[in-house]
């Protein structure tokens, strides 16, 4: 599966971050470790909601 996800700053209410990937259990633990570049300097997030596509 792919997923094309919003994840919302706890800390930064207006922060958010539209991505894509294929595992979507371990890219929202990824952006809260601060593996992301351009994500890490608004952590923790949190999942807004998801979209599920079986092909890319």
């Amino acid at each position: 599966m792919h997923y094309v996800y919003l994840i919302e700053s706890e800390r930064f209410p207006d922060q958010r971050y539209i991505g894509v990937t294929n595992d979507l259990k371990q890219r929202i633990p990824d952006h809260n470790e601060g593996k992301s570049a351009h994500t890490s300097k608004y952590v923790p997030w949190n999942l807004a909601t998801y979209v599920a596509f079986s092909n890319r």
